[in-house]
C-alpha cells in the first residue's frame, strides 16, 4: 500500500516537503513505517528512531496496525524551555 505521511519541524525540513509517500505492505505497523522512512526517504534517516508518530489525533506505538486510509504524521522530539 502507499502511505502519505505529513511531516512537521526539522522532519519537514530534511525531507523538504510538507509530506512524503511511501511503500509499506498490506497491514504495516508504524515499525515498518519508520523502517520505510529510513529507506525510502534518507534524509530523514537521522531522526527516524525518535520520531512521534501520531495516527489520527493519537500519539502511536511501533505496534500499531496502519490501513492505506491512515492520517499518519510525524513529529520530531521537541527541546527548549
Amino acid at each position: 500500500m502507499q502511505l502519505s505521511v505529513r511531516l512537521f519541524a526539522r522532519a519537514r525540513d530534511l525531507a523538504g516537503s510538507e509530506s512524503v509517500t511511501v511503500e509499506l505492505p498490506e497491514e504495516a505497523s508504524i515499525a515498518d513505517l519508520k523502517s520505510a522512512l529510513q529507506s525510502q526517504h534518507v534524509g530523514l534517516a537521522p531522526i527516524v528512531p525518535h520520531l512521534l508518530v501520531a495516527v489520527g489525533t493519537d500519539y502511536a506505538d511501533d505496534s500499531t496496525k496502519l490501513d492505506a486510509s491512515a492520517d499518519v504524521s510525524c513529529f520530531p522530539p521537541v527541546s527548549g524551555g
